[in-house]
């Protein structure tokens, strides 16, 4: 890459001397969480903790689209996101409503 290239990143309005850099830039700590959660099981899922991670991921997504300045970083991390909260939500819905196995609490 050249130093060109290098200089205009690290001068952009979203560059890594910015707010707008690190703040979704660690944000990406939340969906490697949830990802490292694909192998929990989905009994252990929360509703509200995903629905809220989904939901945020699909908002903020739009909104990082008719930002100035246009901040792919922001996008990239929502949309991520957005995927992780909505498909543990499909893991627990599947789980909860379209298991054949029978509740632990029937066995007894």
């Amino acid at each position: 890459m050249s130093s060109s290239r290098l200089q205009a990143l690290w001068n952009h309005p979203a560059g890594p001397k910015t707010i707008h850099f690190w703040a979704p830039t660690f944000k990406w700590g939340i969906s490697i969480a949830n990802i490292a959660d694909f192998s929990k099981p989905p009994e252990k899922l929360s509703y509200p903790q995903q629905i809220a991670v989904a939901a945020t991921g699909i908002v903020w997504s739009r909104y990082s689209t008719v930002i100035t300045p246009k901040n792919w970083n922001l996008f990239s991390v929502n949309v991520a996101m957005a995927g992780t909260g909505l498909y543990q939500l499909g893991r627990k819905i599947r789980h909860d409503y379209f298991s054949d196995a029978e509740p632990a609490l029937a066995k007894e």
